[in-house]
């Protein structure tokens, strides 16, 4: 089921940063991370992401992430 047909936000949180190694998932500084923004749906997260991720593409280290914030607030639920 659609947001539109459950009613429900579907946020997701738009974040990245530099990572240590390209390999890893650690960041080398958490006070840079780049909290790009918080979206009503995976639609509109990825768009953002994909906008960072582009704009970044030169450095191998920077990474940018998409969480499932909707899936956090609520683990039972089914999405």
């Amino acid at each position: 089921m659609s947001e539109t047909q459950t009613g429900k936000q579907l946020l997701h949180l738009v974040f990245g940063g530099e990572l240590e190694s390209p390999e890893g998932l650690t960041f080398r500084d958490l006070n840079q991370l780049d909290i790009v923004g918080i979206y009503p749906n995976y639609a509109e997260a990825e768009k953002a992401w994909k906008s960072k991720a582009q704009a970044t593409v030169d450095n191998a280290h920077m990474r940018y992430f998409i969480v499932h914030m909707h899936r956090l607030l609520d683990p039972d639920a089914t999405a």
